[in-house]
């Protein structure tokens, strides 16, 4: 699986690109093994501001063959949208395996 990972309104450090893609590629083992290969996840983090929060946005887009599926979630910790992402991903993905298989 191809996992590219990208910063959006910030410069992302090596810890957070590091901690997304270690995050992401723990869900190539819910991926159908013939998909595997062909399999693309696209990693987008934001950063954004509303009434003087900062909000932190992860959104990650899994393209599979005839499928795309896309997660977002917002939370004022980074890490913690990495992590609720990838919790709501890999739920999305265990229907996929099972509707697919």
């Amino acid at each position: 699986m191809k996992i590219d990972v990208s910063g959006v309104h910030i410069t992302l450090e090596d810890d957070v690109k590091t901690y997304a893609r270690k995050k992401v590629k723990r869900l190539e083992r819910y991926v159908p093994k013939a998909v595997r290969e062909a399999a693309h996840a696209n990693v987008m983090l934001k950063e954004s501001h509303a009434k003087n929060k900062r909000q932190f946005t992860c959104e990650i887009i899994l393209a599979l063959p005839q499928e795309k599926i896309t997660v977002s979630e917002s939370t004022l910790n980074m890490f913690a949208a990495i992590d609720i992402s990838e919790a709501t991903l890999k739920n999305r993905l265990k229907k996929y395996k099972e509707t697919k298989v």
